[in-house]
């Protein structure tokens, strides 16, 4: 998984690689990209850094 944040106008971008689609734990989901829980990341906001956890799926 490579994702890479940005903080620009005020706006936060996050890009991450999909992936192969994989079921979800519950089964219920398919998971298409993740951070694989919380990931501090080097943006910051009043000094101190972003942490993401992200999730993105689709419905089988």
């Amino acid at each position: 998984m490579a994702m890479t944040v940005e903080i620009k106008d005020n706006k936060l971008y996050i890009e991450i690689d999909l992936e192969k689609p994989v079921r979800s734990s519950s089964g219920k989901t398919l998971v298409v990209a993740s951070s694989r829980g919380n990931v501090e990341t080097t943006a910051e906001v009043d000094g101190k850094p972003v942490t993401i956890g992200l999730n993105a799926y689709i419905k089988p």
